[in-house]
């Protein structure tokens, strides 16, 4: 049985580093309808981020503020994630996704002036990372119900960031090495 189950709380100890091997391999599917252990996974994966957001609760338990987290990021080889975000108009998402995957994007780009950060990597790393702008995605959510997302901007950057986590690609691996700054000609900044 899993630790990982709705009580169990999530901190910095919990979440593997970069260099680990299994944040470099593509992550297996999960059956549908998700095991009760599977949706107290992704529950305790919620709460982490959730707990993460809160100024006191992060302080409390020392974590580092995240708005998603895959299954590899905790250890497990299971193809599903946990996001819990505020997009650029300062709308909430929550999302618990199983198996998911992109169906379509737009042929624009968007991405974050910043870079993006990771809580599997402790450092800091320079580069644009392009993501597709508008994305839809389908998935399953606790349930066990097929779902489909339309996404955009903010939102639409931080899933493609965690379904690269379920495919074994880091965000880094999508910085141009010659030049970290270089951008394809259809990309625009989020901000």
């Amino acid at each position: 049985m899993s630790k990982f189950h709705s009580n169990y709380i999530i901190s910095m100890k919990d979440i593997i580093r970069e260099g680990n091997q299994i944040l470099h391999q593509a992550t297996q599917e999960v059956l549908v309808p998700p095991t009760e252990e599977d949706k107290e996974t992704l529950i305790c994966m919620m709460n982490f981020l959730k707990n993460s957001q809160d100024p006191d609760l992060a302080k409390k338990y020392k974590l580092r503020a995240g708005v998603g987290l895959s299954a590899n990021q905790i250890g497990l080889n299971k193809r599903m994630f946990a996001a819990y975000l505020t997009d650029e108009k300062g709308k909430q998402h929550e999302y618990s996704l199983i198996n998911p995957k992109i169906v379509s994007h737009s042929i624009s780009l968007i991405y974050l002036p910043q870079s993006e950060g990771c809580l599997s990597v402790d450092r800091d790393i320079k580069g644009f990372i392009p993501r597709y702008e508008r994305i839809k995605v389908k998935g399953f959510n606790l349930s066990g119900e097929e779902i489909l997302l339309k996404l955009s901007g903010y939102s639409s950057i931080v899933i493609q960031h965690e379904i690269d986590h379920l495919n074994g690609i880091m965000f880094y691996d999508r910085i141009n090495h010659e030049n970290p700054f270089a951008l394809p000609e259809n990309s625009k900044s989020l901000y």
